[in-house]
């Protein structure tokens, strides 16, 4: 498949945070102005209707079993990722994926789902941060659970076919630093540009590292 031609598989499950589509679907939709031949889907165990965190429903494009190929499958993050940690199909689709060629990318508390599915080990990764009073800290969750992987603080890591990102509108560098590597700076750039993100995501690049 050529490099404009990427396919992006979006993972959802109930309890995502609707940012997190905003920051990969919706940031692919722009960028698809710029790359028309750019796709992108969003599958879920069953497919269908789930349930976001606070309510909002989201159609899911297929289910794991009638999934079309992807090049890079990205995974969703929210309060329902403790319950998609435990989830044998989940995690043996993320496990597939990888297995089968594909490069996976957390973004947020993704990066606890794919740490379940035993794809940190060996590699660093980071994830969310910045939380209210009485919560855990996710990037400490994330050292304790999976003491295989090197856990950093950092706004996105790349480890070549495993990425984890930061928290929340971090998504959105996580999927610009995709289109960067698959489509190209240029094709990034004008994404960043029409999304009026350009200045934010330069400012981020120039005061949060990435790995």
């Amino acid at each position: 498949m050529a490099a404009d031609a990427t396919r992006f598989a979006i993972l959802a499950y109930d309890g995502i945070e609707p940012i997190d589509i905003g920051a990969t679907y919706g940031v692919l939709s722009m960028a698809k102005r710029i790359v028309p031949t750019l796709s992108f889907f969003v599958v879920s165990k069953s497919g269908g209707e789930l349930v976001m965190a606070n309510g909002l429903r989201l159609l899911a494009d297929h289910g794991f079993d009638g999934a079309p190929a992807a090049d890079i499958l990205m995974v969703l993050g929210g309060p329902g990722w403790g319950a998609a940690c435990e989830d044998r199909a989940v995690l043996d689709y993320i496990r597939d994926f990888h297995a089968g060629g594909g490069t996976v990318a957390a973004v947020c508390t993704g990066g606890m789902i794919v740490g379940a599915a035993g794809l940190l080990d060996g590699r660093r990764a980071t994830t969310k941060r910045e939380i209210v009073p009485g919560e855990a800290r996710p990037l400490d969750l994330l050292a304790e659970r999976y003491a295989m992987a090197d856990v950093v603080e950092a706004r996105l890591v790349d480890e070549g076919d495993v990425l984890t990102g930061g928290g929340v509108s971090l998504g959105i560098d996580m999927t610009l630093h995709l289109i960067e590597k698959t489509c190209g700076v240029r094709a990034a750039a004008e994404t960043a540009r029409i999304l009026e993100y350009a200045t934010a995501w330069d400012a981020n690049r120039r005061t949060f590292r990435a790995l």
